[in-house]
């Protein structure tokens, strides 16, 4: 039996969400394939009426995304800069229906180790905002996602956005995907890279890689090398070597650990290379 919940109010949706626990949902694109029965059952809440969950705004300090923004949303906004990784990341969502539908907490609360939004969001050092009924709370995403498709949410808590901060996107931002096809496929290797130049030299860089371990992570040794070089020279000091031993990368039926570590190295060479011009939007 269905107990289906659909408030407009956040506040109403967190009393929900307190007193029956019942099932989030937003988008549906991943709950509804992993419903084994014809349809959903038992307590369900939907959060796509509720105002403020959905839309991106300017803040004094960056850019907020309501949790509940769809993927096509994503994609066609003109942000600044660092926001052209999340935006690529965004058009490789599975196919055009599932980004109408699909959002982006819905992304980042799934876990999955192979989640499209959440390399560009860590390179863009993301921040979570939960709310319950009782307070609301920040969280950096890295510390947000703890395993694969597990999450440091706590009970009664929902995401209700996530925040860009205006430092980061001002710089300039790849993301790159490696699969058996462009979309509707499960990724080998992702990785998104943010940089930082001044004078001719990078100052400060920000590498993200995903699908190849339990969590999407970034590279800070892999980082730190790239400091001081100009953006030509940037893509020969990606070590293979140093890249696999930072992802610890994992065997499956899609590819190897040996593979997964050297695609991770080629397509961080490949996004530090194509990096746009200082200026383009």
């Amino acid at each position: 039996m269905l107990d289906f919940s659909r408030p407009t109010a956040l506040p109403e949706a967190l009393a929900l969400l307190a007193e029956h626990r019942p099932l989030i949902l937003a988008g549906g694109t991943d709950l509804f394939p992993a419903t084994e029965r014809a349809g959903l059952s038992g307590r369900v809440l939907s959060i796509d009426r509720i105002a403020g969950l959905c839309g991106i705004t300017e803040t004094d300090a960056g850019l907020r995304i309501g949790a509940a923004t769809p993927w096509a949303e994503i994609a066609r906004h003109p942000g600044p800069p660092g926001w052209a990784a999340l935006a690529e990341a965004a058009v490789e969502v599975g196919g055009r229906q599932i980004q109408s539908r699909g959002t982006i907490g819905g992304n980042l609360c799934n876990a999955s180790p192979a989640a499209d939004g959440v390399p560009p969001l860590l390179a863009l050092e993301a921040e979570v905002e939960l709310a319950s009924a009782q307070a609301t709370r920040r969280l950096p995403l890295a510390e947000f996602l703890t395993g694969p498709r597990r999450t440091a949410l706590q009970p009664g808590e929902l995401m209700t956005a996530i925040h860009l901060p205006a430092d980061a996107l001002r710089d300039r931002s790849r993301f790159l995907k490696l699969g058996a096809r462009s979309h509707l496929v499960i990724s080998i290797a992702m990785v998104a890279v943010r940089v930082r130049v001044g004078a001719g030299r990078i100052a400060e860089a920000a590498l993200a890689v995903g699908a190849c371990g339990p969590v999407a992570a970034r590279l800070p040794e892999v980082e730190a090398a790239l400091i001081g070089a100009s953006p030509a020279e940037a893509p020969d000091r990606i070590d293979p070597a140093t890249v696999a031993a930072a992802l610890a990368p994992l065997d499956d039926i899609r590819a190897t650990a040996a593979y997964r570590g050297d695609a991770a190295a080629v397509l961080l060479r490949r996004a530090l290379a194509d990096l746009p011009d200082e200026g383009t939007t």
